[in-house]
């Protein structure tokens, strides 16, 4: 069905309204106003549709131009750039101004003269919700509590005040990293999977051979990742967002209404919008642009007139009003006033006016407190006070403080990743550093020729190094489990992890000639790996090809070098022998 043909017809929300959504043209009638013309606001709302499409457009490309790269595409975190919410977060964190971040303020000063555009015009993810429908949500949106609205101020508190403590674990929330990183670690895997199996049943078959060929030979490395992703966290990132689509069924864009703390910050930004939406003298209650309105930002004329008549007259009470800092700038409330003098759009000087579930002193103090809380909770637990053997970070950010100050868990270095090596954490360092990224080496390597992942970071939690700088950046030490290594353990020549280390004076070397018997009797003198820690930089490609199946022999552990297995104190070469 299309949005023409539903903003024409009475929705079941009718029954919720006071005046019992009676007919439009019955109120028309009564309120004896000449027909409005609405042609102009249909082809501006189709504008809005385009551009709706072509910023979504541009972030699935951004998506897939940036991924598993060595060298960073330049514009992969364009949409972190323009997001307030990730930029003032980030600044009060790290208590400086971060002028990468600084385009947020364009954002800011559309707010201030259109609204929340940003969130009915740019938001891929507003977008999306917005084109996820449920009949059912028309019956229920009038029993969800209008005071629910409050919760996104309440949000966007806590990350404010949390955020002036250090932390960041909360912009988990934000739109544009909640939309990047679960198309990173969900829906781009699942997609090359989807492909890969495809490709799997049909390249044996003559007909389909070549298709297969010519689609692995054109788009393996451009639009498909080079090896297939795989992300440990990847079902429950999907199932968070999954959540976020689901709650459409109680309510067009529930998340949007209710829930999104960037969608809070533009509103309150917005409740001294410029150019708006104006309810003029000509209205006369008939609620066609309360049920227009997908996100619920019109309160219904009748509904006031008891509460506002004694106080601001009858005649302001039955108009219909638009809450600004709710207000999408949809154009649809536009497009369906059916008086010449009944909606209009242009300038107002008066600042937009305050609703029930707008912030006030409470929300403030329990956003407040709740912020507090969670930091001190966060700060004392048991993964904060004992650091994990699986904790390590991207080049470049080994001060664990400073990285969790910046760090705004989107995913991008994770995207750009050219190995899938760096993967989102779960319990390495806690709840405070949920799915901040640590590299798991058994599933991929530091490439020691890319720096991909601290040019693509919005925030620099990761720095940008050189090429040369990156490969002096030491991440961990590898250490070998002699229990388990096959030449130690079962006297097996291997010399995988040697060969692999791509440190040019090899931070793994074959050491002593080691006289062993093989089963058959016959004798013979083989080489033995051992780690060289001062050579070391942890990039894991030992741990990734070590050829053991499960865990590997060779492991890469944050630790000092002298815990290396075997290692001298000073850190130099093991003994031979």
């Amino acid at each position: 069905m299309s949005d023409e043909t539903q903003l024409d017809e009475p929705r079941q929300v009718d029954a919720a309204l006071p005046d019992g959504g009676a007919p439009a043209a019955r109120r028309r009638e009564a309120g004896g106003g000449a027909r409005r013309e609405a042609g102009g606001w249909k082809a501006a709302r189709w504008v809005r549709r385009a551009i709706q499409i072509a910023f979504l457009v541009f972030f699935v490309y951004l998506l897939f131009a940036a991924l598993q790269r060595r060298a960073a595409f330049p514009l992969a975190d364009v949409f972190f750039r323009f997001d307030p919410l990730a930029a003032f977060s980030t600044m009060l964190a790290a208590r400086q101004w971060i002028a990468h971040l600084g385009l947020a303020v364009v954002t800011v000063v559309s707010a201030l003269v259109l609204g929340r555009v940003w969130c009915g015009w740019v938001c891929p993810l507003g977008t999306l919700l917005g084109w996820f429908r449920f009949r059912v949500a028309r019956r229920l949106t009038p029993r969800v509590p209008p005071r629910l609205r409050g919760v996104k101020y309440v949000l966007l508190g806590v990350i404010a005040v949390m955020a002036a403590l250090g932390s960041m674990t909360l912009l988990i929330l934000d739109p544009i990293a909640l939309l990047t990183r679960t198309a990173t670690t969900s829906l781009i895997p699942g997609f090359d999977y989807v492909v890969g199996a495809v490709e799997a049943a049909f390249v044996y078959w003559g007909p389909t051979s070549g298709a297969v060929t010519w689609i692995e030979d054109h788009f393996r490395g451009t639009v498909l990742p080079v090896y297939q992703p795989h992300y440990a966290q990847g079902v429950a990132i999907f199932l968070v967002f999954l959540a976020v689509v689901l709650l459409n069924v109680f309510a067009e864009q529930f998340w949007c209404r209710y829930l999104c703390p960037l969608g809070a910050l533009l509103g309150l930004v917005a409740k001294v919008q410029v150019l708006r939406p104006l309810v003029g003298d000509g209205c006369n209650g008939c609620n066609g642009c309360v049920r227009a309105c997908r996100v619920g930002a019109i309160e219904p004329a009748a509904a006031r007139a008891g509460a506002d008549a004694g106080g601001r007259g009858e005649a302001a009470a039955a108009r219909a009003r638009v809450v600004t800092s709710e207000c999408t700038m949809c154009l649809d409330c536009l497009v369906v006033c059916p008086e010449r003098e009944a909606m209009s759009f242009g300038p107002a000087l008066k600042p937009g006016p305050w609703a029930e579930y707008d912030p006030g002193r409470r929300q403030f103090l329990a956003a407040a407190a709740i912020g507090v809380g969670t930091v001190a909770l966060l700060g004392t637990s048991v993964a904060r006070a004992i650091k994990s053997p699986g904790l390590i970070r991207p080049p470049g950010a080994q001060d664990e403080g400073a990285f969790l100050s910046r760090c705004l868990r989107c995913s991008e270095c994770m995207k750009v990743c050219p190995t899938s090596g760096l993967q989102p954490s779960l319990g390495q360092a806690g709840l405070e550093a949920l799915w901040t990224p640590v590299l798991a080496s058994r599933l991929g390597y530091c490439d020691y020729s890319c720096t991909a992942c601290g040019h693509v970071c919005p925030s620099g939690a990761i720095p940008k190094l050189g090429l040369e700088d990156k490969r002096t950046r030491v991440l961990g030490v590898a250490v070998i489990d002699r229990n388990r290594c096959l030449p130690w353990a079962s006297n097996t020549p291997c010399i995988v992890c040697q060969e692999m280390c791509p440190i040019s004076d090899k931070a793994i070397v074959l050491s002593g000639r080691h006289l062993i018997t093989r089963p058959d009797g016959t004798q013979d003198y083989l080489a033995r790996p051992n780690v060289v820690p001062a050579r070391c930089i942890g990039c894991g490609i030992c741990e990734y090809k070590c050829p053991l199946e499960g865990t590997s022999a060779i492991v890469v552990l944050p630790s000092n070098p002298s815990l290396a297995v075997g290692g001298a104190p000073d850190g130099s070469a093991y003994p031979e022998g």
